[in-house]
Order: C-alpha cells, then structure tokens, then sequence
C-alpha cells in the first residue's frame, strides 16, 4: 500500500495583510490592517527557491537572505526541529521598506510557516508574540495577524496582550508612497529619549480620542485624534508628504493623515461620503506644487488577518 502523506508535508497557503502602525499618537500601540497583501504558497521541495510576482518582485524574489527563510529556518533550529526546504510562489502587494508593515507580515509568514512543516502547533498569541520579539513591538504583527484596529502592548520578551477592534462604518483610505524608502532604524534614530509631561498628557488624550473616532464611526474627530507629539515632528523632515498632505486636513473630503508606520508613506483618512478619485486628484496636485510626488493608492481596513 502507497504510505499516506503526512499533513505537515502537504503545501501551505498564507495570505497577510499590509499594516498601518503608529496611527499618529498610538505610537507603538495600535495598527491597521490593510487590504494589500502579500499572497505565499509554500511546498516541501529538494532546494528552497522563489518564484515572485507584483511589487517588489525583485526583492520578493532573493532567496539569500530572505526574511520569511531567515526566520522559518530559526524558527525550526530554536525548536529542535528539521528545517524542510521550500518552494515559495510569493505575489506581493505590500509596499517594501515604506512604512506599510512588509517586515512584520514577512516574519509572520516565516513563523507560520514553521509552524505548520515543523508541527509545533502554537495558537495565535504564541505567534503574534514572537512576531512581536523580533520586531521588537506589537503594533504590526498583532494587526496584521488578527486584522482590522487592534491595540497591543508586550508583556513579557516573547508575550503580547491583543485586543481587535472592528472599526465601526465605511473607512476610505489612501496610502501616499514616495519613492524613496526608509528604515526602521534610521526613523527611530531621530527621537528624542525624554519627553516632557505636557508631549506624553497630549498623546495619551488624542489616543484615547482617535480609539473613540475608531469605536463610534466618528470621522469627525480624526483631525484633532491624529494629532502627535512623540514621532511625527522629529520624523517630518524625513518624510516630506506628511506636513505637505496635513495642509489639506479638513478640505476635499480629507479628514485626517499620520505618517504609517515610521514612514516615508502617509496614510490619509477620506469622509466616507467623499469621492475617492477627486481626494486623489488634489492631493495629487498639491503635492505637485509642493515639488512633491507619490504613489496615491486607494485601500480600506482589513476586517479579517491573516489566513491560510
């Protein structure tokens, strides 16, 4: 008789969400899903490889050094376990190294991936928090494994506390991408180590009021909600499209924009009875005039996470 094939070595499909992290004053605490995702089928093969499609395929595509290998094989080796070589078909359509979650989706795939040909068997909170270690904060990984709002702290090296929210009403997004990209590590480079009381009280309200907008569908309490003073000040001059497009708060269907994640991209929230087209075209052309240029990409909230 023909041996049965074990589950584990069957292929793997995952699909992860981009995130938006930070969301002006949250900073390191709350994240959005994103629907842009980046799509991998995984098979046990003689040899790792990838076959990758979309944006970034280039990058998608390098074997050596890959994130999503680098942390399925250290994932398999902490654990005892046979690293199995892969053969990856990757389609991306998260943005790479600007500010849209690519790293935290990448470490999750690589945990993921490990844990279905290594059988370690571990729940989400096991996953989401050695996603976390590795990025070294929550934000990302917890929304981009359970999706829509969620608000995450560490509370331990490896353990995340998570809470998802689904955000209540229609949520029109646009993504405003430079060209350039930007490090995490660069962007955390130019904050200060102290704050004053006066800077920490501020971005505790206006977090408390952007999860209220979040909960009660309150668009019109973005453009205060979003108001930060722990970042977004010291990382304006690496990221230009952020002052240039919060000119526009409050006119055009604009109601509020934070820098996502560390940056350089912008994430902007429109009214939901605003024509998405038109913000584009204004936005387009004010940065225009501002010597300024970005991908405007149309996207929305994520309601589910990740899913394989």
């Amino acid at each position: 008789m023909p041996r049965k094939k074990s589950r584990y070595a069957m292929s793997l499909q995952l699909t992860l969400p981009a995130t938006s992290a930070n969301l002006g004053p949250a900073f390191d605490a709350a994240a959005l899903a994103l629907n842009l995702y980046i799509t991998i089928d995984a098979r046990p093969s003689r040899a790792f490889s990838i076959a990758a499609t979309g944006r970034d395929k280039e990058i998608c595509g390098a074997v050596e050094n890959h994130l999503i290998l680098v942390t399925y094989r250290e994932i398999l080796h902490s654990s005892g376990r046979k690293v199995i070589p892969l053969a990856l078909r990757i389609k991306n359509e998260i943005p790479i190294g600007k500010g849209c979650g690519s790293s935290a989706a990448a470490r999750l795939a690589g945990i993921a991936l490990a844990n279905h040909f290594g059988r370690l068997r571990w729940n989400d909170a096991h996953i989401i928090g050695e996603a976390s270690h590795r990025e070294h904060h929550p934000d990302n990984a917890s929304a981009c494994w359970m999706g829509g709002l969620t608000i995450a702290r560490m509370c331990g090296e490896r353990e995340a506390q998570v809470v998802s929210i689904p955000p209540k009403g229609k949520w029109p997004l646009l993504l405003a991408i430079p060209e350039q990209v930007l490090s995490t590590e660069e962007a955390r480079r130019v904050l200060p180590s102290q704050y004053s009381r006066a800077d920490t009280v501020s971005n505790i309200q206006n977090s408390m009021l952007l999860l209220a907008a979040f909960v009660q569908g309150r668009h019109d309490l973005l453009a205060a909600a979003l108001q930060d003073r722990i970042h977004q000040p010291y990382r304006a001059p690496l990221c230009p499209l952020l002052t240039a497009i919060q000119e526009l708060t409050g006119n055009h269907g604009i109601a509020g924009a934070a820098l996502s994640g560390a940056g350089p991209s912008v994430l902007v929230f429109l009214d939901p009875l605003s024509k998405v087209e038109a913000a584009k075209k204004v936005i387009a052309s004010h940065l225009l005039r501002a010597g300024l240029r970005a991908e405007l990409l149309p996207t929305s909230i994520a309601r589910r996470g990740a899913r394989g």
